[in-house]
């Protein structure tokens, strides 16, 4: 970008009705005003997303959630003062003023305040909530660098605001307090540590609670037919025309087209995740094999990706 003020013309371009893709710590985000329904559209329109799917809203640090919430409970308020800037997403109450577009027609709308400094100083010069899903096309794997984001779009989005690669590369941990406290979705927030600010935290059960990004069955999927395979069928069906992500090297006599060692760190593998995918989507492979990651609950935001992932992939077979 040549502008001398690369932010204040982002902000500029969001209060004129149009997109800008920005970085936050967790993936790339396609961002449009979050009271401007025309151009909210704009953003479903670019993704090919569905118009019930919600979209969250980001706002910037110190933003009263009472101008998006219409009830804001003391669970919300400490998660908040706990996460925040994060990868949290709460959901909450609408207030009266969230348009439908941005909410997918709920009675609820998802907050989050992102934690990378690019996107902090956008929100502050914008001076208001962006809306912004994961800078991809829907339902296919999110971009944790600029570089994804100008594969996908190209110069279709008027604006891409380039802050490195995510740091923490998946999307946020969603949690619902819009009745019961709910785990909607696993991220970069664990279980145990929510928990550890309010109590115990159920996992929400397939289609309970408000409908949230990213928890369709099948989701972040390269365009490569992608099977997850079980520890116990390693090294078989490694042959030509195959790439394989795991947490190990390649065994002697490989002979497929790319091996991806992620290593045994449930922090770096999710990290690269998407880069992963995204690379063993580019080398013309006929399948990519997806070893299992480990049970433990620090792998849960990963095995939730992969799982999604793969039901798309199969789901594409079945079409």
């Amino acid at each position: 970008m040549t502008d001398p003020d690369p932010i204040a013309h982002a902000a500029a371009l969001l209060r004129a009705g149009e997109l800008v893709a920005f970085p936050t710590e967790t993936v790339y985000g396609l961002g449009a005003d979050a009271l401007n329904p025309a151009a909210v559209a704009k953003i479903y329109a670019l993704k090919g997303r569905p118009a019930a799917h919600p979209l969250i809203v980001h706002l910037s640090a110190g933003s009263a959630l009472e101008a998006w919430a219409s009830h804001v409970p003391d669970a919300a308020r400490r998660l908040a003062a706990r996460f925040w800037p994060g990868p949290l997403t709460l959901i909450l109450p609408r207030a009266g003023g969230v348009p439908d577009a941005v909410t997918g027609g709920q009675d609820t709308v998802g907050l989050r305040v992102p934690g990378h400094p690019v996107a902090q100083r956008l929100l502050a010069a914008f001076g208001g909530g962006v809306a912004a899903p994961s800078a991809n096309r829907y339902g296919r794997v999110s971009p944790t660098s600029a570089a994804h984001v100008r594969e996908e779009f190209g110069t279709a989005t008027p604006c891409l605001l380039d802050g490195g690669d995510c740091e923490v590369g998946l999307e946020s941990t969603i949690v619902s307090l819009a009745g019961e406290p709910l785990l909607v979705r696993p991220g970069g927030i664990s279980q145990a540590d929510l928990e550890a600010v309010i109590g115990p935290l159920r996992r929400a059960a397939a289609g309970e609670g408000p409908r949230a990004p990213g928890t369709t069955v099948s989701h972040y999927a390269p365009a490569t037919p992608l099977r997850l395979v079980e520890r116990a069928e390693r090294d078989a069906g490694y042959g030509p025309g195959v790439a394989v992500l795991a947490g190990r090297p390649a065994p002697a006599g490989f002979a497929g087209i790319l091996w991806v060692d992620a290593g045994t760190d449930p922090a770096r593998y999710a990290h690269d995740l998407y880069a992963s995918l995204r690379r063993l989507d580019w080398v013309g492979a006929e399948l990519i094999l997806v070893e299992a990651v480990p049970a433990s609950p620090a792998w849960d935001a990963v095995r939730d990706r992969l799982g999604r992932a793969a039901a798309a992939c199969a789901a594409d077979e079945l079409a």
